[in-house]
């Protein structure tokens, strides 16, 4: 995947809301980070893993997908925070642990970035983030697509007063 070029999209974004709205004297790390932890549970929650009580199957992939994405629109805009633009070349394992688990995990990562905000602790949870997305059955390409057309529907929904 062309992480490379994701950053550089979402700087776009970033720089677009962030003019928009007023935001360039706010410190923005901490709502992106809880935006990223909404997002996760969003994405979780259309999974429908941890819902031990109910036979409801999960959403369709694609609302999957674009939950995934959205969280990863907050991830990349994290990385720039810490003036990340590329990321190393990540070796995507597959998952033993039972989705519940990977996102407990994640939700855990999350956190101890929050605390740390170290350049460690945040390819942590990003591998931790790309090593979901294998388990839900997305392609590196189909994340990457699904990203770039959520992309542009940002962009159109800030022209849009969103």
């Amino acid at each position: 995947m062309n992480f490379k070029k994701l950053f550089h999209m979402q700087k776009e974004l970033d720089q677009r809301i962030e003019t928009q709205h007023k935001l360039h004297q706010e410190r923005l790390m901490e709502r992106k980070i809880l935006a990223l932890l909404v997002e996760i549970g969003e994405l979780a929650n259309e999974t429908r893993c941890f819902k031990f009580w109910s036979v409801k199957p999960p959403s369709k992939e694609e609302v999957i997908l674009e939950e995934y994405v959205d969280g990863l629109h907050f991830l990349l805009s994290i990385g720039l925070e810490l003036n990340i633009t590329d990321l190393p070349t990540f070796h995507v394992l597959d998952a033993s642990d039972r989705l519940t688990e990977q996102f407990l995990t994640i939700f855990n990562e999350a956190s101890s970035f929050k605390d740390s905000l170290s350049v460690e602790s945040y390819l942590r949870l990003f591998k931790y983030y790309l090593q979901l997305g294998k388990s839900l059955g997305f392609s590196m390409e189909q994340i990457y697509h699904a990203y770039v057309s959520k992309n542009e529907v940002n962009h159109i929904r800030q022209s849009q007063g969103y």
